[in-house]
């Protein structure tokens, strides 16, 4: 398992600090500590960087799936002493989301402490002279790689109030892009990584991506994560190319990818999106519609277990705990085969090749208990049922909101009480705004 990591990784993270308040926050990024790093670095030096920062990839990863969750009416949280998860997540009574809340703090300072040590890991190794190219490449891959899945998580709260790309220099942080401008951004990195592990050595462990932890597997990852971005972007042609570049298989276990672990070693961390079943106090629980749209004998239902007592809580209630990760140490995704089938499924469907998506799609249903589609193969329906096999198969995997949204399909998600709302994006940190 990640340890929470070792001297090197601790003092990066004393010199990192939190970027949502980088304009006065930062340490100063020139101190020794950090010079250690980055001046002819050794292996063992640049491995306590790799560890550090796939460990910092679980900072706050509880949280942003009960933000993205919970507005996404896939679940709540209800919490005795915290009414946010319930008031300004759910726009209750007038509530609205402040930019100076934990909700975005949090959730922005980790994904931008990870870009922090991507940077120094970056620098280290082109500035080292201990190691050939070809290791310098397997760094260069890897931080790449992480830098453009964390930048992606930022974007997916904050969407059209954008994010820093350019955060490498603390004193001259470049501006704010557009979802479009950051998006481009973010495919460039995935391709400059691809480039780089192309022709390199992987002189580091990594703990939560199995057999993708060589070169032609981190290709893979990161081709899975470019499909992602693709899709994102609206380039169907390019995520077809990217899915057959990555560890994509209709035959494939659904399980198959990369993951966020977490154990109970001495300074290592749990998972703390798990919550025991029927607990009282501290819970999240499935939001009804989930059990209410589901199909009759589809056994994911089982992601959303029945209570032996209604929750309630601040005018909301629901009889079924969310049992997605079902233990303290259950590993969360970054990206697996289930996910990359459905990108499958919509990229066909958007270039009109029905036949294959609706194969895409039983290969799905099918593996689910239900019955392969019969509805009408249009590009309209096939959307449709696309979109609620996400639901269903990615659920509080932090897609549903997302997905609904790049539809234009948010007014389709719940009011649960008068007076809600259905928020679009999170604010800005308020240490980064005007």
């Amino acid at each position: 398992m990640i340890k929470n990591i070792l001297i090197y990784s601790v003092l990066l993270s004393g010199c990192t600090l939190l970027l949502f308040g980088c304009k006065k926050d930062y340490g100063d990024l020139n101190e020794p500590t950090v010079q250690a790093f980055t001046t002819n670095a050794t292996v063992a030096e640049l491995n306590n960087i790799v560890s550090g920062t796939e460990s910092g990839l679980r900072n706050n990863l509880a949280l942003y799936l009960d933000d993205v969750g919970i507005i996404g009416r896939e679940m709540y949280h209800f919490s005795n002493s915290e009414p946010r998860y319930v008031t300004d997540l759910l726009g209750a009574s007038g509530a609205t989301l402040s930019g100076s809340n934990f909700y975005i703090t949090n959730t922005w300072a980790s994904r931008y402490q990870v870009v922090k040590n991507c940077n120094v890991l970056e620098q280290a190794a082109t500035s080292s002279e201990l190691i050939s190219a070809q290791e310098k490449n397997g760094y260069l891959g890897f931080a790449r790689t992480i830098k453009a899945y964390q930048l992606l998580l930022c974007l997916n709260q904050t969407d059209t109030n954008g994010i820093r790309i350019d955060v490498s220099d603390p004193s001259n942080l470049g501006p704010f892009v557009d979802p479009s401008d950051a998006l481009t951004a973010i495919a460039a990195l995935l391709d400059s990584a691809q480039t780089d592990f192309s022709n390199a050595t992987i002189d580091y462990t990594l703990a939560g991506f199995g057999n993708f932890s060589d070169a032609p597997g981190l290709t893979q990852v990161n081709r899975a994560l470019a499909a992602r971005v693709a899709v994102y972007r609206q380039d169907w042609a390019d995520a077809l190319t990217d899915l057959s570049a990555s560890f994509f298989g209709l035959a494939q276990d659904f399980s198959l990818g990369a993951y966020d672990v977490f154990g109970t070693g001495s300074g290592d961390q749990l998972n703390t999106f798990f919550i025991p079943q029927n607990q009282t106090g501290e819970i999240r629980v499935a939001h009804p519609s989930y059990a209410a749209d589901i199909e009759t004998g589809d056994d994911r239902i089982g992601k959303a277990t029945l209570r032996t007592a209604v929750a309630s809580l601040d005018g909301l209630s629901s009889n079924r705990d969310v049992w997605v990760y079902t233990a303290s140490t259950a590993p969360v995704p970054i990206i697996r085969n289930e996910e990359l089938i459905l990108i499958y499924a919509e990229a066909n469907i958007q270039t009109m090749d029905l036949t294959d998506a609706v194969t895409a799609l039983n290969t799905i249903r099918t593996a689910h208990n239900l019955p392969s589609y019969s509805g009408p193969v249009t590009q309209a329906a096939l959307l449709t049922e696309m979109l609620n096999q996400r639901r269903y198969s990615l659920y509080c995997e932090g897609h549903r909101w997302v997905d609904l949204r790049r539809y234009n399909l948010l007014s389709e998600l719940p009011i649960d009480r008068p007076g809600d709302q259905v928020w679009t994006e999170f604010p800005l940190p308020v240490t980064e705004q005007p």
